[in-house]
């Protein structure tokens, strides 16, 4: 048993003797992902399929992000080798928005797909205890809940909500060192919000993504609002950036926060933000935030989607057979 996995290894229910268990970043939308919840729902068996969705909070300190890696302990990793115990068998997974290593998560939602007979021989209840006991000691699964056909955590969900989260204190935070960025200084939260709303709206966020993953990928995202509000937690006092949206490129959370941050600290006016909009390059924006302050806060799945990467996918190919056509 690896040491970093400290919690108790009981299996509850229908598992006999306990067993040992043995992909990064904001983005939400890399259209090279399998999804494996939105394809057709077939075993060899023939046998019905259920999906169901867990709700995932993490500490993201010790994982190499949130997607499965060789050699690397990740959430995904963790999550599906539980799984694998439990239902005896590979079981892949999908998630809402995989994060970046050291970026933490209240409301991640993981989908997964089991047989209607492996559903049927345990309760949620029991399923949860399983995953708990079995997952990494930094990860909380917090709910099961069966999905109707053809959901899937990342192409259902038309909001994904982060946090980010300033200690603004003379003082080195305390209690809060491990989930915020530490600029001691006040910052000008009007200045900041004035910028933010430059970047409301569907732009092409280019500027705010990792150059190499933007390669050959459209960069077009929709920021449906930021807000930058004071806040105190544990005598601390915090400054919070909620940025809300339909999906978000690598990077893209902790490059806004970096850069309302220049503003904040007067080293840029608020419509210096335009022209990094406008420059469509990762230079020209500011600084990458870091990890310890993000939080991915929560993902809804009601209303409509307003970017579907699938569609994206499927009217390229439907040009590229058009051009080879003519």
């Amino acid at each position: 048993m690896s040491s970093s996995y400290n919690k108790s290894f009981e299996v509850v229910g229908e598992m006999g003797s306990a067993n040992e268990v043995t992909e990064p970043c904001e983005t939400t939308t890399d259209l090279a992902e399998t999804d494996v919840n939105s394809k057709a729902l077939s075993s060899d068996e023939g046998k019905a399929l259920v999906i169901l969705a867990l709700e995932v909070a993490y500490n993201g300190a010790p994982f190499s992000g949130f997607a499965r890696q060789p050699g690397q302990l990740t959430v995904q990793g963790s999550i599906e080798e539980a799984l694998a115990l439990i239902f005896r068998r590979p079981i892949e997974t999908v998630c809402a928005g995989r994060t970046d290593s050291g970026v933490h998560a209240k409301g991640q939602i993981v989908s997964f797909e089991v047989t209607q007979e492996e559903y049927a021989n345990r309760s949620d209840y029991k399923l949860l205890r399983s995953l708990n006991a079995l997952t990494h000691e930094d990860i909380s699964i917090r709910s099961i809940q069966q999905k109707p056909e053809g959901f899937s955590a990342r192409f259902s969900a038309t909001m994904r909500e982060y946090r980010y989260f300033i200690c603004v204190d003379k003082a080195a935070p305390l209690l809060m060192k491990n989930f915020s960025w530490h600029i001691p200084k006040e910052l000008d939260l009007d200045a900041m919000r004035k910028a933010a709303a430059y970047l409301i709206g569907e732009h092409d966020f280019k500027s705010f993504c990792m150059a190499v993953s933007a390669e050959g990928k459209s960069t077009m995202r929709n920021v449906f609002s930021i807000t930058v509000e004071p806040d105190e937690l544990w005598g601390e006092h915090l400054v919070v950036i909620t940025v809300k949206g339909n999906a978000f490129l690598h990077s893209m959370v902790r490059t806004i926060v970096g850069s309302l941050a220049a503003v904040g600290r007067g080293q840029r006016n608020p419509e210096w933000m335009a022209e990094v909009l406008e420059a469509r390059n990762r230079s020209a924006a500011g600084e990458n935030a870091p990890a310890q302050g993000l939080v991915f806060w929560h993902v809804s799945y009601e209303g409509k989607r307003v970017h579907d990467p699938r569609m994206q996918k499927w009217r390229a190919s439907c040009s590229e057979a058009c051009e080879v056509a003519k």
